[in-house]
């Protein structure tokens, strides 16, 4: 029975490829090395089964490298990359000093002693004075001391109210007493130029803190002369004799002084370095920017500081934040350096809570105050050298200028020039050693070298896929829904065609 049309699809369906067609077009124009070979019915056997072990050995040393790169990709690699870069112009830093004495003895009341002499090591809880301390009181001459100390007629005013800050402000050294000289850039400084602010060591000042509204000063040369000089009188004869041993007791003569930026709160007490008497110091500065990346290539903190205290994010914010809430969690009170508003320890909170709560932290707690190092800051790197002053050429000029003894001189005068070695600065820039374009690049090369490839060759394996895809589902949908209309279509035709 002939039916119309029938060759027509016969035609049209001889037309489409097959899905072994396609696959036998794909290996024959594919740009992968090997695999026409293997397929090539030119090739003898022995020829066929060499070609597929060479495909085959380069195919896993693709796949063994790539998931090595893959891999190290993975670990998140980071290289340190360190610059010099020179400027016209560089600002200077900030400048913290502490006296290492807190208290100044001829500025001791009887209130005072009365009331924190407990604190300074001096007396018992119940205001007795303790033996061992008045004996090393009498050795030591200080008769001004002692007789502040006898407490048999003494009775405290009803309304005193011990206020710690306001003590240690009183008794700690002043600067416009210890200030003899100032010159920055060569120009003549004064106290005014220096903001007070109190650390662990007490009462001390900061040069250049940016606070106020002051604009931070600038440096044009390196070199000495083009910093900051101070000359300072420590005021030995005011330290407060050693009878025991307190976080408050000093057992050097000097100051303590540290480096920093005006974003960083100053941590004196753990990063400055001492100042003795005696010595003009020379500390040549390099300013250091660091940037570190965040996880997972680095262990940054990039975050804004979570902080009621601090705007900027710092170590030494992080630590002081730290220590402050641990001191209000543990005696409910702060120390008198610490930031905020609530309630500064009592002398008697200091001796009983505070300090040896403190100590704990900062020596053996290593869980509590775990500070991140932030992705972006500022360092100074400091090389110091010394020399000894007065000489005794300058002695006798130095004793008539400022009305002392030449052994006063000796003992108490000391001078301090910071200043810039160059004007450049060091910049250590972290970034990452492998990123995704790497890794292609990679990939791709080592696909090129073993079989052949490129993007555009998985294209065509795609593409290949895409039509074996379209030949075999597609297809085999296609086949089962065209019977059951081509069969009616004929019955329909064979109907009208009896």
């Amino acid at each position: 029975m002939h039916i119309p049309g029938g060759g027509c699809r016969k035609k049209s369906s001889s037309l489409k490829p097959t899905w072994k067609e396609i696959t036998v077009d794909f290996i024959m124009r594919t740009k992968i090395h090997g695999l026409k070979f293997i397929f090539s019915s030119d090739k003898s056997k022995p020829q066929r089964v060499i070609w597929v072990l060479a495909f085959f050995v380069c195919i896993s040393l693709l796949m063994t490298w790539s998931w090595n790169r893959i891999f190290y990709l993975m670990s998140y690699p980071a290289v340190t990359k360190i610059y010099m870069v020179w400027a016209h112009n560089m600002s200077f830093p900030a400048v913290t000093f502490c006296n290492k004495n807190v208290f100044r003895v001829s500025n001791l009341t009887k209130d005072d002693l009365y009331h924190s002499g407990y604190w300074m090591d001096l007396l018992y809880p119940n205001h007795t004075v303790m033996e061992r301390s008045l004996s090393i009181l009498k050795d030591s001459h200080k008769q001004g001391l002692l007789s502040l100390l006898d407490f048999k007629n003494y009775t405290p005013p009803p309304d005193y109210h011990v206020n710690t800050t306001e003590m240690m402000g009183r008794l700690s050294h002043q600067l416009e007493d210890m200030l003899l000289e100032c010159r920055f850039r060569g120009e003549t400084c004064t106290y005014k130029n220096f903001s007070t602010i109190y650390t662990r060591y007490g009462k001390c000042y900061t040069f250049n803190s940016g606070l106020d509204g002051n604009p931070l000063l600038t440096t044009l040369k390196g070199g000495t002369g083009n910093g900051l000089e101070i000359m300072l009188d420590i005021q030995q004869d005011e330290y407060l004799p050693v009878w025991g041993e307190t976080d408050e007791t000093s057992y050097e003569a000097g100051i303590k002084v540290q480096i920093h930026s005006q974003d960083e709160p100053p941590f004196i007490d753990q990063l400055g370095f001492g100042v003795p008497p005696g010595f003009q110091t020379f500390v040549s500065c390099q300013q250091q920017l660091l940037q570190y990346l965040p996880p997972p290539w680095g262990d940054c903190k990039s975050t804004p500081i979570d902080s009621e205290f601090f705007s900027t994010y710092s170590i030494t914010a992080c630590r002081i934040d730290c220590e402050t809430r641990y001191l209000l969690e543990n005696c409910n009170c702060r120390m008198v350096h610490m930031p905020g508003t609530s309630t500064v320890c009592t002398p008697e909170q200091y001796k009983d809570c505070a300090d040896p709560a403190l100590d704990f932290l900062v020596e053996k707690d290593n869980d509590y105050c775990v500070c991140q190092t932030p992705c972006n800051m500022t360092r100074y790197g400091k090389e110091l050298s010394m020399v000894k002053i007065p000489s005794k050429a300058s002695a006798k000029y130095l004793a008539k200028k400022f009305n002392k003894t030449e052994q006063y001189i000796g003992e108490n005068i000391l001078v301090l020039d910071i200043f810039f070695e160059a004007l450049n600065y060091e910049k250590i820039e972290q970034k990452k050693a492998y990123e995704i374009a790497g890794l292609l690049g990679d990939i791709g090369g080592q696909m090129g070298l073993f079989i052949g490839a490129s993007v555009l060759t998985i294209l065509e394996i795609f593409d290949y896929l895409y039509e074996v895809f379209k030949d075999k589902v597609l297809g085999y949908f296609m086949r089962k829904k065209r019977p059951h209309s081509g069969t009616t279509a004929t019955t329909k035709k064979l109907s009208a065609h009896p």
